[in-house]
């Protein structure tokens, strides 16, 4: 497969070896294969039933793995942070989340790029708009950087 581009989500909310989160968060974009953006590191509340809060960034990597085989390769780096399986929306050392790409869509039965609830997640939209705001959602057409005005926008109260 000719090289792509991806988009990868990362977040952190536990001490590792590394560190604070926002050192873990560091030391991952360190590790990633072909980083060629890295967004700003933000902090931000959890979702769940997480009380700590999470540092998350995006970071655009240039690699020629299909989907599938970047995720095996992010999974391997998660673990190799000391993330191990527990609550879904839990604490924990290192989420790495394929966001985008610029082939498009994926879907598999394992894996769906975009990722399905990027555009609700201002954690991801606003790196992501810092690097890449010129990004369309193949779903919506929308540029990423509208995704993140959405966003943010004050909504009515019922």
């Amino acid at each position: 497969m000719a090289p792509t581009t991806y988009a990868i989500a990362i977040g952190s909310n536990r001490y590792g070896r590394h560190g604070p989160p926002a050192r873990t968060v560091a030391a991952a974009v360190a590790a990633l294969p072909g980083v060629i953006a890295v967004a700003p590191t933000i902090a931000s509340a959890p979702l769940g039933p997480s009380l700590r809060r999470f540092a998350n960034t995006v970071v655009l990597v240039q690699v020629a793995d299909d989907p599938p085989a970047l995720l095996r390769r992010l999974k391997a780096i998660e673990r190799g942070f000391g993330r191990r399986n527990g609550r879904v929306w839990g604490a924990r050392i290192l989420d790495l989340d394929i966001v985008m790409w610029s082939g498009g869509h994926w879907q598999q039965r394992t894996l769906t790029v975009p990722h399905r609830v990027f555009r609700e997640r201002r954690f991801v939209l606003a790196p992501l708009a810092a690097i890449a705001g010129d990004w369309r959602d193949p779903r919506t057409g929308r540029r990423v950087r509208h995704l993140a005005h959405l966003v943010d926008r004050p909504r009515a109260r019922p």
